[in-house]
């Protein structure tokens, strides 16, 4: 209905499934922490991206590249912090974040 508003890509993905891991990812996640002023939405997307790649958390990285992007973040700003984490989150995460960036950057051209 046109009336409703959109779905959030949480209610998408797992809303019938998980409705409070739902409501915590919109409103206390999204809603709350991503929204408070002592850090810009560029900062925190660089520390999301970097804390999923240090983790080796791919699965996330492709959404929190975009975000990264609407924040502010070049993509070449964002292939230097998957350089730069080789050395220091290891190799193998490095990699793998690379062939995310990659498919998600030329997707977007």
């Amino acid at each position: 209905m046109s009336n409703e508003k959109e779905l959030t890509g949480a209610q998408k993905a797992i809303g019938d499934f998980a409705p409070k891991l739902v409501e915590l990812t919109d409103d206390v996640l999204f809603g709350d922490v991503w929204e408070r002023k002592e850090l810009a939405p560029r900062d925190r997307s660089l520390i999301t991206v970097a804390s999923l790649i240090a983790g080796g958390n791919t699965e996330q990285l492709g959404f929190h590249l975009n975000k990264a992007k609407e924040n502010g973040l070049a993509e070449e700003e964002l292939k230097e912090v998957i350089i730069h984490l080789a050395f220091y989150a290891g190799w193998p995460k490095a990699m793998s974040a690379i062939m995310v960036a990659k498919e998600v950057f030329l997707k977007g051209k």
